[in-house]
């Protein structure tokens, strides 16, 4: 087996394409866009590398086929806040050989060390937490667009090699065909109606003022989190500039006390389903495929990528009036069926009792590992 460094277009082709040979069996996994991973690895698109560097990596069998990838990064803003430094790694796909696996993962881990790391995170991603992180232990279903999937033989991998649990991402389903509580829709309507208080759904027209005003919740309601990093406005305009061509303005919602913004929903159409069709491909034939099946198919599910609010606000209900104001907008429609709440961390209490509230029930948990080096 020989490791190649990805240097070329040639290499970078394919570091993509190689999961859709190790899955092509596997009814469950749908392949990710081709340009959003390659987006990652973009000095261009992924402003991360302005504060880090990236590297990634094949592995080839004798013949030359390619059995496995591995990405690894710092992010020089984050690395040095743990208690010792800590890169990441990510984009792991190999097949079923734990020899094959540990020679990427000690690739990945020479790297990381030869440029001062003491630690991995993994499997994360060279960008914010919203997609791409974590390793699937539990829900072994389609995934959600942009969450990860991998064959339950990749727990053991990194369980082997001495990877450890550092927290659980857990991701419930809302049923909305199932009526919200009596108590938590009185605590959500009278929020809505109290003065002083007001709810609005996002406008691509007013992009600029609604991305202050994400940033501004964004920071306060993660600030005490422990190796919290301010997100900054160019995370969020790369970030609308991906999900642009599937933004439905009324499944993002922000609170305002005053005026002042206290918190947001932001919930996006699952069109995973429609994706599997494209095959990770936008080119001329994959646009008409996808613009085709996007008129003639109906998302069955949402799913909401993030919820925040303000400290000082917290614990008063808002939270609830948000998911309320989803409930309103989309089961009228007759279309949706359910909501899936991704991701909350397993030390999020605070989250986790929301989720409780709605009735969700868990669906899925992906765990972020830790690996000290000796």
């Amino acid at each position: 087996m020989n490791i190649v460094e990805v240097t070329n277009p040639a290499t970078a082709n394919q570091f993509i394409d190689l999961p859709k040979s190790l899955y092509k069996n596997d009814p469950n996994w749908i392949c990710p866009l081709d340009n959003d991973i390659k987006a990652v690895f973009d000095p261009s698109l992924n402003n991360f590398y302005n504060h880090g560097v990236c590297n990634r990596w094949l592995l080839k069998d004798d013949s030359g086929k390619v059995i496995g990838r591995i990405a690894a990064f710092i992010n020089n803003e984050k690395a040095y806040k743990y208690e010792k430094p800590t890169g990441g790694i990510g984009f792991f796909e190999c097949i079923n050989n734990k020899q094959a696996a540990f020679l990427l993962f000690d690739t990945a881990k020479a790297w990381l060390k030869e440029k001062g790391m003491q630690a991995i995170e993994g499997p994360i991603n060279f960008g914010e937490n919203d997609k791409y992180w974590g390793l699937l232990i539990e829900g072994f279903m389609p995934p959600g667009m942009g969450m990860n999937y991998n064959p339950p033989y990749y727990i053991d991998f990194f369980k082997a090699y001495g990877f450890t649990k550092k927290y659980d991402q857990i991701t419930n389903y809302l049923d909305i065909t199932v009526p919200f509580t009596e108590r938590f829709t009185k605590i959500a309507d009278w929020v809505m109606k109290k003065p002083g208080y007001s709810f609005k759904h996002f406008e691509s027209s007013q992009f600029e003022k609604f991305a202050r005003d994400f940033a501004e919740v964004y920071n306060d309601a993660w600030s005490e989190f422990e190796k919290f990093m301010p997100i900054k406005q160019e995370t969020i305009k790369e970030s609308f500039r991906q999900m642009k061509p599937i933004v439905d303005e009324k499944i993002i919602w922000f609170a305002y006390y005053n005026d002042e913004p206290i918190a947001f929903v932001l919930a996006l159409p699952d069109i995973n389903p429609i994706l599997k069709k494209v095959n990770g491909k936008l080119d001329l034939w994959g646009k008409l495929k996808f613009f085709w099946y996007q008129k003639t198919t109906t998302p069955e599910r949402l799913r909401m990528i993030i919820m925040g609010c303000k400290k000082k606000y917290q614990n008063k209900g808002i939270e609830s009036a948000l998911v309320r104001c989803l409930q309103l907008e989309v089961v009228p429609r007759g279309t949706v069926k359910g909501v899936e709440l991704a991701w909350v961390g397993d030390f999020n209490d605070k989250m986790m009792a929301i989720h409780e509230a709605t009735g969700a029930k868990k669906e899925k948990v992906h765990r972020t590992y830790i690996y000290t080096f000796n």
